[in-house]
Formats: structure tokens, sequence, C-alpha cells
């Protein structure tokens, strides 16, 4: 994406299911916390910001701790992290050789060597990217059962509504970050759940006694139950007991990814499904999705089942997820990129009048490489029925046979990033200046003046990097025309489940809808739209829609393209998008497209888009949730 806009966090848990001496014997020590670094590693695309991990002894006696935490916003957060957690092996290894495959010394006397891991990766989409931000978060009791660690990849569009949930029940919260009120929300009714089993057995049972039975007996479900019904939002989030249970949670939507695999040793989950398969070595198919309004309860015993805690809505996951975010490499995602760029044939043949032989064809690095795959694949497939028809029809000589038969579209890396090249310099003039150094270009393989080239871009969000960089860059080569091709369509309204895209106004797709709507005197409609956001804004309907109604897509291309066509550019330019029909075809089982639709799963989303319409027509730079 050539458009810098923040990722999806990742979330990693491992349950052993056997007592600890048994992975010692068979693995060896480590075992846990090599399965884990895996996980995290195949998942590091998701958190560039921070990472943090815990570990919970199960059963660990009193005067020993039973819980570890790391958190890292170094450079390489998870390397970070295991390095540390490594040295307290390698000094334990060393101080008690004979001791060091014992199950109880090590728990006695080596950090994060429990059953029950929780590892995160952050990337920020607001706020200080600072070490109290990183996941996962600590509620501390002194009653085992009542600590709780919590991560997720989640955002909440009902923050204030939770917040005044928590003072009615008598909290009161530190912060108002859906991190904080979601933590204590669910903290709350887990005590409510202590503190029930705790009332049932104290007459039956000493106090240590009644402990046990609560940490065997405690209902995850239910407390998942009471706590998630008032939530609007996009979430996978996991949390331990300081017991020894856990959880997993998805929203309704299903908007949030979350996979889980199980056997008779381990219990394990991630945010997307190629980091458990690389962990643990096992096909695609054993690897299960945590279903929409569920959870994957674990207890205390290593027990697992899917319970249903809120009633799913109609599935819509997040597209952007399979178009940008989840790594390429699990082969449901990478087919479906390829069709994204396939399906965009036709309009790109149009774009280049059909002249492939004066035609160079790139993208730009490097998240975009495998959409322009199925391009490439496209075009070779049509020439091959051209070149046939050709062949049937025409009865060509030897000679123009061969040029025939051998031609081929015109393939060339053109777009280089120097990812090395920062921007030291503060004050805007000189920042733009250094933006369009960024990206390096390959010369001398355009014919100037002749050639048109076309560029593919995984998505378009901002516009800002092609109009300060990328083009001018690309101008520099001489092509005739320069066609810039997004396998998304075009982003239309704000994220608010996830993704750092709240600001309406920041969208190249909603300034070009603006520039319409002024440049056709229906200025008064922007007036309307504002008047109905602020007297209806109750979560039903979209009322921003009704702008982009009054413009063909196309028509808000040609506008973008006049947006980003940087000052002085000589080459023609064409700016083409995915279309939803499109992308539906393409991704077929990951529905959610709300960015581009203005479709949302929940009245919170509805909420959120006529809040960011109404900051935009206020002037306020602020985000609408």
């Amino acid at each position: 994406m050539s458009d810098n806009i923040l990722h999806e966090c990742g979330i990693a848990l491992i349950r052993l299911r056997k007592p600890l001496s048994y992975y010692i014997d068979k693995y060896g020590p480590a075992y846990a916390m090599n399965k884990m670094y895996i996980l995290m590693e195949k998942q590091h695309n998701r958190g560039q910001d921070g990472a943090g991990i815990a570990n919970i002894k199960i059963d660990q006696k009193p005067g020993f701790r039973f819980f570890s935490r790391y958190r890292s916003v170094k450079s390489q957060p998870v390397t970070h992290l295991f390095k540390k957690i490594s040295k307290k092996y390698k000094k334990a290894q060393k101080a008690g050789k004979a001791n060091f495959r014992d199950e109880q010394w090590l728990k006695e006397n080596v950090a994060f060597s429990g059953e029950l891991w929780l590892g995160h990766l952050r990337y920020g989409t607001h706020g200080i990217n600072n070490i109290e931000s990183v996941h996962p978060f600590l509620r501390q009791n002194n009653w085992r059962s009542r600590n709780l660690v919590m991560a997720g990849n989640f955002n909440m569009t009902n923050v204030d509504e939770l917040f005044n949930i928590l003072i009615e029940l008598g909290q009161h919260p530190k912060d108002k970050v859906d991190t904080i009120t979601v933590m204590e929300k669910i903290g709350h009714f887990l005590d409510q759940e202590v503190q029930e089993l705790f009332e049932k057995y104290k007459d039956q049972f000493s106090n240590k006694e009644v402990s046990e039975i609560i940490e065997t007996e405690l209902d995850l479900a239910r407390v998942l139950k009471r706590a998630c019904k008032d939530f609007d939002g996009g979430y996978a989030m996991a949390g331990l007991t300081g017991s020894g249970s856990a959880f997993v949670v998805r929203d309704p939507s299903g908007i949030r990814p979350a996979f889980f695999y199980a056997n008779e040793e381990i219990v394990v989950v991630a945010s997307e499904k190629q980091a458990i398969k690389t962990a643990f070595n096992i096909d695609y198919e054993q690897i299960e999705e945590i279903q929409p309004g569920h959870a994957l309860v674990i207890d205390k015993s290593g027990e697992f089942s899917q319970q249903q805690i809120v009633a799913p809505l109609e599935k819509t996951s997040c597209s952007f997820e399979r178009i940008y975010f989840s790594r390429g490499t699990d082969p449901e995602i990478y087919k479906e990129r390829k069709q994204l760029g396939r399906l965009l044939v036709p309009q790109v043949l149009r774009s280049i009048n059909f002249d492939l032989k004066n035609t160079v064809f790139s993208y730009i690095p490097n998240t975009a490489e495998t959409a322009f795959l199925g391009l490439i694949e496209g075009i070779q497939d049509y020439l091959v029925n051209k070149q046939k028809d050709i062949i049937i029809d025409g009865k060509p000589s030897v000679d123009s046979l061969e040029e025939i038969l051998s031609f081929r579209p015109r393939v060339e890396k053109i777009v280089i990033k120097d990812v090395k090249l920062r921007t030291f310099i503060t004050d805007d003039d000189h920042r733009d200046e250094m933006v369009a150094h960024v990206y390096d270009t390959t010369y001398e393989v355009v014919n100037k003046g002749k050639d048109t080239l076309v560029v593919i871009d995984d998505s378009i969000v901002r516009g800002t990097t092609l109009e300060k960089s990328i083009l001018k860059m690309l101008d520099r080569l001489s092509p005739k025309k320069i066609v810039v091709v997004s396998s998304a369509p075009q982003i239309r309204f704000p994220d608010c489940y996830g993704i750092d895209m709240s600001k309406m106004n920041e969208f190249v797709a909603f300034r070009a809808m603006i520039q319409l709507v002024k440049e056709q005197g229906k200025d008064y409609l922007l007036g309307e739209v504002y008047e109905q956001c602020r007297a209806m804004n109750d979560g039903t309907e979209n009322f921003v829609k009704k702008l982009y109604k009054l413009f063909t897509p196309e028509e808000i291309s040609e506008k973008i393209t006049d947006i980003v066509r940087p000052e002085g550019m000589n080459a023609e330019l064409e700016v083409v998008f995915q279309t939803i029909e499109n992308l539906h075809k393409a991704i077929p089982h990951h529905t959610g497209d709300w960015y581009f639709t203005g479709n949302f799963p929940t009245p919170g989303g509805m909420k959120v888009a006529n809040q960011s319409y109404m900051n935009y027509m206020d002037g306020k730079l602020v985000r609408a949730y």
C-alpha cells in the first residue's frame, strides 16, 4: 500500500493440555516458548508498534510467582521479548543443570515456564506509542481466579456508553479508552462470578477449599455473556485468569479474524491461519474459525468448547484483511489477491486502448505484487485468445506467426522503495521534498513519449503519496500516459473497527465527491446531510451515502485523477479502481465492505460515519469515535 495506514493487531494464545513434565520429556523445557515465538513472528506484520507476552503457571504453590509479563516498544519488539525470555532460560539452565528438566523446579525458578501463554502484536490506531499502551493488560487481585490478563485486536465504537456503564456499576475507571473499559467490564463480571461461587460454598467448605472449587467451576462463558452484551465494534479478544482458564471471544459480525487448532497436547489461537500452520506443521483443513458471536473457552483442566456469547449477526468479515492486512502466504488469500488483479483486466485494457505493444506493467512494492501477478495472468489469457483468433482467421505467414506467438506483456520492476530513507526534516516544504525520494525508479525501460505505464497498487486511501512522490517520479520516465490501478475499490467511509481511518476528509474519494458537489452548484446538499446527521444520529442510517449516490464511480475516479495529478506533470494520467462487484467475486466469504460502500454492520459504525462527516463540516480534525 503506497499510502501509509495503520494495521490490525494480532493475538496468539497457547494452552498446554498435559502436565508440563510431558513436554519437557518429549520436546524440552522451551517447547511452548519456541512455539509462541513462531506464532508471533509469523504475525509480525500485525505489530510494528509494540508487542507483549504473558504467561500463567497453573497450580503454582503459594509464595511463588504464578504470572509473568513482558512488553516492548523496541524497533523489533517480538525479537526483543524473546531474547529477554531466553536469557532467563539460559541463566536457569546454567544455575541448575541437574534440575532444569524438573517440572516443579522449573516452575518455581524460571519465569515464563507455565502452561498458558498469551501474546499480542500492536499497531496503535491512536494515542501515544508507549509501553503503557501495549497489550496484554493486567487486572490484578490476590485471589488467583480474579486476576485477568487481556489482549485483543479490537476497536469499540461506543466507548462513552461503556464508560458510563462502568460508572453505573459503581466503578471509577482511570481512563476512557476501549482497552480499559472492555477489561474492566469483563473484570467486573468475573469478580461477580467468583463472589457468587464463594457465597454458594462458603458454609460448606473452608475458604481455601472454596477458592479451589471456584477455580474449577468458574464459568467464563457466563462472564462473557454478561459483559459483552453492550459491546459495539469489531473484536477478537483473548483473556487469561490467574487460575489457568482462558477465552477468545469474537464479535457477532465476525469482523476481526480468529482461528484455532487443538489436539490432545495443545490448544492454540491466532489471528491468522498461516501462523498456526507454520508453528505446528499441520494442514490448513485442521484449523478452525472461531464463529462470530462465540467464544472459545478453555477451562482450568484444559477442556475447551465454542460457546455462543452474543447473538450472531450477518457475517461481514473485514475484506481489508484479505486485500492487505493478512499475510499473503495463506493459500486462500493468495488466490483472492490474484483474482483481484485478474478481474481488473477489462478496465486496464480500455485504459490503454488495448495497445499492449506500447504498454509497460509494474506494481508499487511490495504488497501489491500478488494482485499484479493476477493482472498479468489475465492479460496473458487475453493475448492467447487474441492470438488464436488471428491465427484462425488471418492465416499468417511463418514470420508473422512467430512474431504473434512470441509476443508477451512487457513487465518491469519500475518502483523501488528505499526503506532506509528517513524524513528527519520537520517543516512541511522540505518534508514533501524528502518524501518524494522515499521511492526510486528503474530508468531507460520506458520508451519516452510512446509507452503507457500501468502501475498497480493494492489500495489508494489518501492519494498523498501518489501526488507527492510516485507520480512525480514516474513522470520523469517520460511515458505517454500513466495508469494507476487500485486492486481495491474507492475508500469512501471511515473504519471504526480496527483500521486508523476515521477522518473522512483525509480520503481522496471523499474530497473528490465534495469537489463534484460544489462544481455542480449543489453545496446546499452538504448542509442538508449535515443537519440530518446532527438531528438523527442514532445508528439507523448512514446519511453520507446520499452524497456519493449523486455520482457514478467513474465520475469520482476522474476527479481523483485531477486531485492527485502533480503540478507540472507531462504525461496523461488515469486512476482506475476495482469495482464493488468484482471485489465480492474475488473475496466471496469476507463481505465486510463498509469503508467502500458505507454499509456498516453495527449501529456504532453508522454513527461514526455521520459523526466523521459532521467533524469535517465543523472543521474538527479529530477522530470520530
